[in-house]
């Protein structure tokens, strides 16, 4: 069971649905123009709503492909020509697309998408990890992971203005299953309040026979550096858009997860702190609450922009602490774990001496609950680094 510990403003927007409806939803306040969609579980509900929608006449256009590499090529092409697009995959669907994401990265075209987090073959799992991400974490792409589902209907108006005005491709990340068809309580934003915060899409360079252009061209060894150079620069730099866009929003509804990067759990006087991403943090705050009570000082780091990376803002939260205790959804074969790799880099990169153990869990669909944070607190108790699957 997943425990989110999340506030939010009981009015009459409030509705009873699904996950994946309630950002279909969303998708549809944010006048997206072209869709294009190959269902593919755990994502397939968002797919089937917004098909729907598309026949109620409520979506300009929606493209029914045959497999995941053709939906993303169809949206590069609506992209380009200036229309606001959207598509949501899972698994083998992201590594299908995985050709053209960076591709779409590098001709910098503001393309979202919804991944519905899931474990990758072999073998064959249908459930949830963030395994299916991380071959894309250099990719070019803002990379966003939620912990809520309100959240994430929350977060997507802000990858379209961050996407929009930055030129960079944006995934919002939710954790299959546990999110995607969990039905709760979740305020989906109106179209009206949506259209006071993102405007109309007007691209100054677009596709058209009046003025043309190339996009995605062939480059010389003596030019290509300098474009990955550019594009490299611009994700590092999309942190403080990322900050403000996530600001100006929070004001708007009435809701905030931290600042838009990271986000700070009882960190501050905490001696041990576990960093992790998505569904399972508020599994982490239900075990920090109850640990609190006895008197522990424990605290949560969330990564909430996994690309960019905050490096500073870990640096920072990591100050003085006793023991740091990192916890993946995934896994690096003959290396170590992604997020923990990042966290080290953080730390490498300041004067700290903070010891940082790393837990991996949660892989294939695998239950982490909050006895699994509390282990994980426990383990940080011993002045010894660790590395364990959990």
């Amino acid at each position: 069971m997943i425990i989110l510990k999340i506030k939010v403003k009981v009015d009459k927007m409030v509705k009873t649905l699904e996950g994946s409806h309630a950002i279909a939803d969303m998708i549809v306040n944010c006048e997206a123009d072209v869709l294009a969609c190959y269902p593919i579980t755990p994502s397939t509900h968002i797919a089937e709503k917004l098909q729907k929608y598309y026949a109620d006449g409520k979506i300009p256009e929606y493209i029914t492909v045959e497999q995941e590499f053709s939906a993303i090529s169809a949206l590069a092409g609506a992209s380009a020509t200036g229309a606001r697009t959207f598509t949501t995959t899972s698994s083998q669907g992201v590594a299908l697309m995985h050709e053209v994401l960076y591709a779409v990265a590098g001709m910098r075209l503001p393309i979202v998408m919804c991944v519905a987090n899931r474990s990758l073959n072999s073998p064959l799992g249908i459930w949830c990890d963030h395994q299916d991400i991380i071959p894309e974490r250099d990719s070019g792409w803002i990379i966003l992971m939620c912990e809520s589902n309100q959240e994430a209907v929350d977060t997507l108006p802000q990858a379209y203005k961050l996407a929009e005005s930055l030129l960079l491709p944006v995934m919002v990340c939710i954790d299959g299953f546990y999110l995607t068809h969990a039905v709760e309580q979740i305020d989906v934003p109106s179209k009206e309040i949506v259209q006071k915060f993102l405007p109309k899409f007007k691209p100054e360079f677009k596709l058209d026979t009046n003025n043309p252009i190339t996009l995605g061209i062939y480059s010389t060894p003596q030019y290509l550096q300098d474009f990955r150079e550019d594009l490299a620069n611009d994700v590092d730099n999309a942190r403080e858009p990322i900050k403000k866009t996530e600001e100006e929003f929070s004001k708007i509804i009435n809701r905030n997860y931290g600042n838009g990067l990271i986000e700070n759990y009882k960190c501050d006087d905490a001696e041990r702190i576990i960093i992790a991403m998505s569904s399972f943090c508020g599994n982490v705050k239900e075990a920090i609450d109850e640990l609190r009570d006895k008197g522990e000082k424990v605290g949560l780091l969330r990564i909430k922009s996994y690309r960019p990376f905050p490096y500073k803002d870990v640096q920072e939260i990591l100050k003085n602490k006793k023991h740091v205790g990192v916890f993946d959804r995934a896994t690096t074969l003959g290396g170590h774990p992604p997020l923990y790799t990042d966290v080290l880099a953080a730390i490498y990169d300041s004067d700290q001496k903070v010891p940082i153990s790393s837990f991996i869990g949660g892989l294939g669909g695998k239950d982490v609950t909050v006895e699994t944070a509390k282990n994980i607190f426990e383990d940080l108790k011993e002045n010894k680094i660790k590395r364990k699957f959990v």
